[in-house]
């Protein structure tokens, strides 16, 4: 078998093996987070619709599409995410097949880039970073190449169209270097890349744009409000927020009591060594500083490998490309989450492979080939023991977080919390029915019914139980229910008198005869809490709820003791 040929068909088992894990590591039955939620809801198996907020965009949709349109199966879409995740996961990297001189460098890439435990995570996940990223990846591989053919010049604006209708903010921050790359520097000028930029910038943001000006007034009002959605973009420094979110949570919002942990963030440390080295083994002009490699004379397909003079201004390309989509989230975005920087290591993997390659012809070209080999796969197998484990860990706190939603919407509804109404949290996430009763959300008023309560329900504010109170202990608000799982019950606390004051949530904003909380802007807690004070969570997946007695803002308190401080405190859903 040619070189060429091993090469694509080592990508193949790459990208299977990325398949496999996530399904092995993710289990396919777990319950949509409200991200995802959110997005599924568009489609009618999925109703009622949920809030679909300003930073928010029409991607996810449209990728569930195919199967959120006729099936309520939780399994199903995913094993759909799973195969689409595993083709953009293939087509990202296949364009650097050629590009990089060894065709086994793209292998190496993705697979470096697929075995980090949030790409794995959120392979079978309705959510739009992978996505992003691939395009992004792909369309700067596809940019690199030295003739910009019709096809290639599709890809180009396919795989930055792609980009920019998950995200468009990713979109644009891939798309300006892009731009300034095909204008001003003369191996890559050339008008044919300038409009395929161009292109696939327009066409990637024109849903974002249109539905900008329906629904918010503007581009400006539109940014303004996601703006404020997302906890008001402003300059600050985030660098460390990003590092502790390397072993979770999801989402750190905020991440001020939080800290980092070595071992869990060794892949930032691993990163850097091996970009390094691969761009010094690409400044060499050799296929690692061993010498040419024998796989390296021929590219891929029979056509010449990318002369090496090249192979180190692309790269440097890419790794330009992927600073500028993580500044934004290092410096404006005031919390962390690790998905937010997947176009950043998917751009940085081709050099990091590089790196990968050089060291192995240098373990090769030593005295002792063996050692060399051993320790370099001993490091690599390191790194695959801290990053499966955490994808693991990390779904199966999820299951459970999720299942507390469950919980809690049972303790809502003893406490005659939405009456006719319902509440988000009851609804299952795969058939849109009441999980306690079994009601049809879209029965007897479509997805409003959620959202609105009767004029009875209205007129007769009902009282709460103080978990504080004498008269009501916390165990008689309601003996039935299972004690929820420690990240819950700390999540949710909101801190009594034996715990540090007691703080209120916003006070609901009334909509007829209903008050709806502003679902959009939870106040999260990190996934660690230290030792004093805990920290309190208002945003309560609560959806509907009777108006609030006069005078009282707080709706609920939870009804659970408090867990101990040491037990860590991770996040039961995302955000934008």
């Amino acid at each position: 078998m040619a070189p060429q040929s091993r090469a694509h068909h080592l990508l193949l088992v790459v990208c299977g093996v990325f398949a496999v894990l996530s399904l092995v590591l993710v289990p396919l039955t777990l319950p949509l987070g409200w991200d995802e939620t959110v997005y599924a809801s568009r489609f009618s198996p999925y109703a009622p619709t949920t809030p679909f907020s300003a930073p928010r965009t029409r991607g996810v949709p449209f990728l569930i599409a195919p199967v959120a349109t006729w099936s309520d199966s939780v399994v199903l879409l995913r094993v759909w995410l799973t195969l689409l995740a595993t083709a953009a996961l293939y087509l990202g990297f296949r364009p650097w097949l050629r590009f990089l001189g060894r065709p086994s460098g793209a292998a190496v890439a993705a697979a470096l880039y697929g075995g980090l435990w949030f790409v794995l995570f959120y392979a079978s996940a309705a959510m739009p970073n992978h996505y992003t990223a691939m395009g992004a990846v792909g369309a700067v591989g596809l940019f690199l190449r030295s003739r910009q053919s019709p096809v290639t010049c599709a890809g180009v604006a396919g795989g930055l169209a792609l980009a920019t209708l998950m995200r468009p903010n990713d979109g644009v921050a891939l798309g300006v270097p892009l731009l300034a790359t095909a204008l001003l520097v003369p191996a890559w000028r050339g008008w044919s890349r300038v409009l395929a930029v161009l292109g696939g910038l327009a066409a990637g943001a024109l849903p974002w744009i249109v539905e900008a000006y329906v629904r918010f007034g503007g581009v400006r009002e539109r940014l303004t409000e996601a703006s404020e959605v997302q906890g008001d973009l402003r300059p600050l420094l985030s660098v460390v927020h990003h590092l502790t979110v390397m072993d979770g949570p999801l989402l750190c919002r905020p991440c001020d009591s939080d800290t980092v942990r070595p071992l869990s963030a060794e892949w930032w440390f691993l990163l850097p060594l091996l970009v390094a080295v691969g761009l010094w083994s690409a400044r060499s002009g050799s296929r690692g500083v061993g010498g040419p490699r024998r796989e390296a004379r021929q590219g891929p397909q029979g056509r010449p490998p990318q002369p090496s003079s090249a192979v180190l201004p692309g790269c440097l390309l890419a790794a330009a490309v992927a600073l500028s989509a993580a500044l934004p989230y290092l410096v404006l975005v005031p919390y962390a989450a690790p998905r937010f920087l997947a176009p950043t290591h998917a751009l940085l993997a081709p050099a990091a492979a590089l790196g990968v390659l050089a060291l192995v012809d240098v373990a090769r070209a030593s005295r002792r080939p063996r050692i060399g080999l051993v320790a370099l796969g001993l490091a690599l197998a390191g790194h695959l023991a801290v990053q499966l484990p955490l994808a693991h860990s990390n779904a199966g706190i999820q299951a459970g977080a999720r299942g507390d939603w469950a919980r809690v919407a049972e303790v809502l509804h003893e406490h005659g919390v939405g009456g006719e109404s319902r509440t988000s949290t009851s609804r299952d996430s795969r058939t849109g029915r009441d999980s306690h009763t079994g009601r049809d959300f879209r029965a007897g008023g479509g997805p409003e019914a959620e959202h609105t309560l009767p004029a009875s329900s209205a007129a007769t504010p009902r009282s709460f139980p103080s978990p504080t109170s004498p008269a009501a202990p916390p165990a008689a608000a309601a003996p039935h229910a299972a004690p929820p799982r420690s990240s819950c019950a700390k999540r949710n606390r909101r801190p009594g008198p034996a715990h540090g004051p007691a703080t209120a949530c916003p006070a609901p904003t009334h909509q007829g005869g209903s008050s709806t909380y502003a679902r959009e802007r939870p106040h999260h807690t990190s996934k660690r809490t230290l030792s004093g004070t805990p920290r309190p969570f208002c945003g309560l997946d609560v959806t509907t709820v009777p108006p609030a007695p006069s005078g009282n803002s707080e709706l609920l308190r939870d009804s659970q003791p408090p867990t101990p401080a040491s037990q860590p405190a991770y996040q039961a859903h995302e955000f934008v």
